[in-house]
């Protein structure tokens, strides 16, 4: 490709392929989207794979949000098994104090 030995001008920004450029465009294949370039020095226009910075920015707060989610689902657990615990250990020293 141009873009790798050349210096190039982006001529259309980053956008997601559709479902013709998926099957046509090899570029398409790694993330989805593409860029459309033109190289300066043999004229070239070509496609060049890119990442999508909404698409990143998205999939970044789904994962914190998840990440939260399995932090929270963790601490309740906890809080529930210390309660169950505790029950056990009061129900255990009131039973030893009534045999006395």
């Amino acid at each position: 490709p141009c873009w790798r030995v050349e210096q190039f001008v982006v001529a259309q920004e980053c956008t997601r392929c559709s479902g013709f450029q998926m099957k046509t465009i090899p570029a398409c294949g790694p993330t989805g989207f593409i860029e459309k370039i033109n190289c300066a020095s043999s004229h070239r226009d070509e496609y060049k794979s890119c990442r999508s910075a909404a698409l990143e920015a998205q999939r970044f707060w789904r994962f914190v949000g998840s990440a939260l989610g399995v932090a929270a689902a963790a601490a309740a657990l906890v809080v529930l098994r210390q309660r169950v615990l505790d029950r056990r250990a009061l129900e255990k020293v009131r039973k030893q104090i009534e045999s006395i």
